[in-house]
C-alpha cells in the first residue's frame, strides 16, 4: 500500500472537473515538438481519467516566462504533439484562470480533454499565492499530480491545489514514487550507488545522504579527482576542486562510520588534450603526468565497479564515470552501464537511474530501456536522491 493517494483510489468519475498537472515542457523547433517523451509519459494518466467519463484540464508550464505572457512559450504550441499522442482532440483555454478558463471548461464534456495556458504566465504561479490557487481550484473537483519533474517545487499548481480539494497521484507519478521507494526508501540490500559527474560542490548533499543509506558509494568523473587528490595524490591537471579537499576527507571519515565503502579509481585513461580520439593512455591512479588529465577511469577501475554491481541487490546511478561524451572515453560508462542491465535483465538487480547526463549517458550505452527505472526528472530527482522533502509529493500523503 502506498503512503500515497492514487488514481485506484478514485470512484466514480463521471462529470467530474480533474484538475492535471503534467510536463509538457518538451523541446521545440520552428514550431514543431521534436522530442515527444514527456507528453507519452503522461498519456497513460489522461487517457484513464477520460475514459472513466472525467472532464481531464491539463495544467502545465512551458519555459521560464517569470510571469509574462511571452508569445512562443504559450502551450498552444504543443497541443497538435499531444493530440497525436493521445489520439484524441484537445481543445485549448486561451489561459488558465479567469474568464477564459472558467468558459472553456464550462464548455467541457464527460471524456474532454482541455489544455491549459502556461501556468507561468502568472507570477502567482511559482510565489504559489494562495489568491491565484484559489482561481486555479474555481474549475476542478479533484487534483492529480502526474508531474513528478516538478514536485520538488512548491508552486501553485504542484503543490497550493492539493490544499483545496483531494489530491491524487497520477500513473506516471506513482511509477516515480514506487520506483525510487525501491531504490532508496525500502530497498533490497546490497545497494550501491554510482555517483558521477564534473563537480563534487554541487553533490555535497547528495554524497552525504547516501553514505547513511548505502553499502558501498562508487565516485566516478570529475569528482573522483577531489577525492583522490585528498588522499595526497597528484592529479595533475585533471579537472579537481583542491579547496574541497577537507570536505572530502570528511565524507570519508563518515562513510567509514556508517560502514559505507567508497569505491574510487584505481587506474585512469589520461590525455593532455580534452577531445574525441585524443592520444591517451591508462596508467596507475598514482602516476598522472603532471601535464595529463584523467579522462575516464581504467579498466581496473571498471573490473571493481563491475564486481560491486555484481553483489548489488538494488543500484542507484547519478552521474557518469567518466567524459563519456567523448570516443574513447565513455569506455568505463558503458561497461558498467551493460553490466546494470545484464544484471537487471536477469532479475538479480534493481536499478534505479537519474539525472540528465546519466540519462543521455545509458542512451548511448543503448541500455536505457534495460534499467528498472530511469527517471527524466533532472532537479526533482537529485533532490529525492539528497533526502529532501519534495513539496509536490509531501501533499500526496494519505
Amino acid at each position: 500500500m502506498p503512503a500515497f493517494k492514487t488514481l485506484d483510489d478514485l470512484s466514480d468519475l463521471t462529470g467530474k472537473r480533474v484538475l492535471v498537472r503534467v510536463d509538457l515542457n518538451v523541446p521545440v523547433s520552428e514550431g514543431r515538438v521534436t522530442d515527444t517523451t514527456r507528453i507519452e509519459r503522461v498519456a497513460p494518466t489522461i487517457l484513464e481519467l477520460s475514459g472513466k467519463g472525467a472532464k481531464v484540464i491539463l495544467m502545465a508550464h512551458f519555459g521560464r516566462p517569470k510571469g509574462q505572457v511571452v508569445a512562443d512559450m504559450s502551450l498552444k504550441l504543443i497541443v497538435p504533439a499531444v493530440e497525436e499522442v493521445l489520439d484524441h482532440d484537445v481543445k485549448f483555454a486561451d489561459d488558465c484562470v479567469g474568464p477564459d478558463a472558467e468558459k472553456a471548461v464550462a464548455a467541457m464534456h464527460d471524456g474532454d480533454i482541455l489544455l491549459l495556458e502556461n501556468t507561468r504566465f502568472h507570477k502567482g504561479e511559482e510565489k504559489n499565492d494562495p489568491d491565484f490557487v484559489a482561481e486555479l481550484a474555481k474549475n476542478g473537483d479533484i487534483y492529480v499530480n502526474d508531474a513528478f519533474s516538478a514536485a520538488h517545487r512548491a508552486h501553485a499548481s504542484t503543490e497550493g491545489l492539493g490544499h483545496h480539494m483531494p489530491a491524487y497521484a497520477g500513473r506516471t507519478m506513482q511509477a516515480e514514487l514506487e520506483a525510487l521507494e525501491k531504490g532508496l526508501g525500502d530497498p533490497k540490500r546490497p545497494v550501491v550507488a554510482i555517483v558521477g559527474g564534473a563537480k563534487v560542490s554541487t553533490k555535497i548533499d547528495l554524497l552525504e545522504n547516501l553514505i547513511e543509506k548505502v553499502d558501498a558509494l562508487v565516485i566516478g568523473g570529475g569528482m573522483a579527482n577531489t577525492f583522490i587528490a585528498a588522499k595526497g595524490i597528484d592529479v595533475g591537471k585533471s579537472l579537481c576542486e583542491h579547496d574541497l579537499a577537507d570536505t572530502a576527507r570528511a565524507i570519508m571519515a563518515k562513510a567509514e562510520k556508517t560502514e559505507c565503502a567508497i569505491v574510487l579509481p584505481v587506474d585512469g585513461v589520461v590525455a593532455r588534450e580534452f577531445k574525441a580520439h585524443a592520444a591517451n593512455e591508462t596508467v596507475a591512479i598514482d602516476a598522472i603526468p603532471a601535464d595529463a588529465m584523467m579522462l575516464d577511469v581504467g579498466p581496473g577501475s571498471v573490473k571493481v565497479v563491475n564486481e560491486w554491481i555484481g553483489k548489488a541487490e538494488t543500484l542507484v546511478w547519478n552521474g557518469p564515470l567518466g567524459a563519456f561524451e567523448i570516443e574513447p572515453f565513455d569506455a568505463a560508462t558503458v561497461s558498467a552501464a551493460k553490466s546494470a542491465a545484464e544484471q537487471t535483465k536477469a532479475g538479480k538487480l534493481t536499478s534505479v537511474a537519474g539525472g540528465g547526463d546519466t540519462v543521455s549517458a545509458l542512451n548511448h550505452a543503448g541500455v536505457k530501456d534495460e534499467f528498472s527505472y530511469v527517471s527524466t526528472a533532472g532537479g526533482a530527482f537529485l533532490e529525492w536522491m539528497e533526502g529532501k522533502v519534495l513539496p509536490g509529493v509531501d501533499i500526496l500523503k494519505k
